[in-house]
């Protein structure tokens, strides 16, 4: 991993369907509006895209821990903008403030973390835990 500047940023803009509402994720009685979910994986997508270009080939970055809150409804149709932006690098550990918005008002804001992991060793991890045949 090459240095991560405080400050830099990463955007993930999402056009919203009738895939991305609450009521397709738990419960049909649920309100017809932009789910939890997609708005904590847009703010994934954009930290992501914040770091991106500091990745070295073999390395990538896994969420883990986020904590936001989900401050207005969307529905269909409008698109949702998520921005990161790097508050803090400690070794492979990154810190992230995360908003998204829709067209009319900030929707969701909080903090994200991510870490750099090399994918080879992540991948013998992942092996270890397969079923044995």
């Amino acid at each position: 991993m090459r240095p991560i500047p405080l400050g830099a940023k990463g955007t993930y803009t999402l056009k919203v369907t009738p895939a991305h509402l609450a009521n397709q994720f738990k419960d049909a009685v649920l309100p017809q509006v932009f789910a939890t979910p997609m708005m904590v994986t847009i703010m994934e997508n954009a930290a992501l895209n914040a770091v991106r270009d500091y990745l070295e080939p073999g390395e990538s970055v896994v969420g883990t821990v986020v904590n936001i809150k989900h401050l207005a409804a969307t529905p269909v149709g409008h698109e949702v903008t998520a921005e990161a932006v790097v508050t803090k690098v400690d070794g492979r550990r990154i810190e992230f403030d995360v908003t998204a918005h829709d067209e009319q008002e900030v929707i969701g804001a909080g903090t994200h973390e991510r870490a750099v992991v090399q994918l080879e060793r992540l991948q013998k991890r992942l092996d270890a835990k397969a079923p044995k045949r």
